[in-house]
């Protein structure tokens, strides 16, 4: 219906004649309506014996996945309330990791009991002030039932990591991926006091079709997705000295155009001479204070590669930013702007240095870092579908041990604190005043 506002001067169209209007009750009706669909697309994902969803995009890419978060990202939502309960599952896999499922499933129940208020003629704020209280209070219950556990009880870590991926594809293989992810977390911890925090920047996790999931493994150190720049340099170096540079071995042309006039043989001779001086200098500095391998985030000239193969220096080019950071944090070095201040101090160490053939790619491996602030997991599965699905796993476990090491405390799991929670809040619903005391019973109820 088109809506038309009457004014001094005539009617005028506010909306197009195809918009639809709706107001009060049916509103209400129409958002939970949409929101609790979304629920019940995903109901049946939840749990160990939850079903994957296979997901078909509009390009014919499938996805099969019971991650509640990467179905609800899959799917088109228009609906206003619809698009809120994706939101919630967007929030909770960014901030906390796991629980995506249960999450939008909580929010499709907590609608259908205000549905049945609503319908009491029981006013909305009422309802929301109600549910408030409840939420108040449950988080006050969960905080005593709660266990506290120490931060670096790996055995402990490990069984949390392994509840988050016991409903996955990977169930199979749990055990040995949430001793992976623990391994992982422990290496990146960092300690402040009584405190523990967990920067996940700090992790980086490469993909690879091919092998088996048992193949996936935790690499001490960082993993590139590049080759060497020439083949001439050697592939493995043990007991690397590291050069992270942010400059480019090259010579690179001015800002502002310029001109050189050359009217002699002679004259161009020396000038590609002196070009080839200033990038052996280059290469010469680096060699000069007992670097073996250099990782370079910009270009390495042809000129340059000869040289620093001729000096036997494993040598990589164009590696992204936030590889260098994970590198420093990983090999100890610092990344060095200016060649000219580049000192032995800067260096980073590794106890090995290899390119090593992963499929059809070369990828070059920094490897046996000591006391590495930065490490890489490696992904391998036997087609991508199920990389992407171990990827999602993996990071679930991540982000619950993340969350565990930062407050370290756990409830039992089962739905034991959702009964819990429904018989203690019924009974504290007694002593509200007027008709939030029915939201909140119908809050409890939510939580069976």
């Amino acid at each position: 219906m088109a809506s038309i506002q009457q004014t001094p001067q005539g009617p005028v169209l506010v909306l197009k004649e195809s918009a639809l209007q709706q107001k009060g009750r049916d509103a209400q009706k129409n958002n939970i309506a949409a929101a609790k669909l979304v629920a019940e697309l995903v109901k049946t994902s939840l749990g160990p014996r939850g079903l994957d969803k296979m997901l078909v995009d509009s390009l014919g890419d499938v996805t099969i996945t019971n991650d509640g978060a990467t179905i609800l990202k899959e799917i088109d939502a228009q609906h206003p309330a619809a698009k809120m309960m994706v939101e919630i599952s967007k929030t909770i896999d960014t901030e906390v990791g796991d629980g995506t499922t249960s999450s939008v499933i909580f929010a499709g129940a907590l609608l259908e009991k205000a549905e049945k208020l609503l319908e009491k003629d029981v006013h909305s704020t009422v309802i929301i002030d109600g549910y408030e209280a409840a939420s108040e209070k449950a988080l006050e219950l969960l905080a005593k039932l709660a266990k506290a556990v120490e931060p670096d009880d790996r055995e402990s870590l490990i069984k949390i990591a392994k509840t988050s991926m016991q409903s996955k594809l990977v169930s199979e293989n749990s055990v040995p991926l949430s001793k992976l992810s623990v391994d992982a977390i422990l290496k990146i911890v960092e300690k402040d006091g009584d405190k523990y925090s967990v920067d996940l920047d700090n992790l980086k996790v490469e993909k690879k079709a091919g092998g088996s999931i048992d193949d996936t493994a935790l690499i001490n150190g960082i993993v590139l997705d590049k080759e060497i720049v020439h083949s001439g340099m050697p592939t493995k170096i043990e007991k690397a000295k590291i050069a992270l540079v942010n400059a480019a071995l090259e010579v690179e042309k001015t800002e502002m155009s310029a001109e050189i006039r050359i009217s002699d043989p002679t004259q161009m001779q020396l000038f590609l001479e002196e070009e080839n001086r200033m990038l052996k200098s280059m290469v010469d500095k680096i060699h000069s204070i007992g670097a073996n391998v250099l990782i370079c985030q910009k270009g390495i000239d042809d000129i340059s590669q000869h040289y620093l193969s001729k000096h036997g220096i494993l040598s990589v080019r164009r590696v992204k930013e936030s590889d260098m950071t994970k590198l420093a944090k990983a090999t100890g070095g610092r990344i060095t702007t200016n060649l000219d201040d580049i000192s032995t101090n800067d260096l980073g160490s590794a106890e090995i240095v290899h390119q090593k053939k992963v499929e059809s790619d070369k990828w070059v491996f920094i490897e046996g870092c000591k006391n590495p602030r930065s490490v890489t997991i490696l992904i391998r599965g036997g087609s991508q579908r199920v990389v992407d699905e171990a990827d999602r796993s993996i990071h679930d476990a991540l982000m619950v041990v993340k969350d565990v090491v930062e407050k370290p405390s756990i409830v039992a799991g089962g739905g034991s604190p959702e009964a819990y929670l429904a018989t203690e809040l019924n009974e504290w619903s007694g002593g509200a005043e007027g008709r939030e005391q029915l939201a909140i019973k119908q809050y409890a109820e939510a939580c069976e």
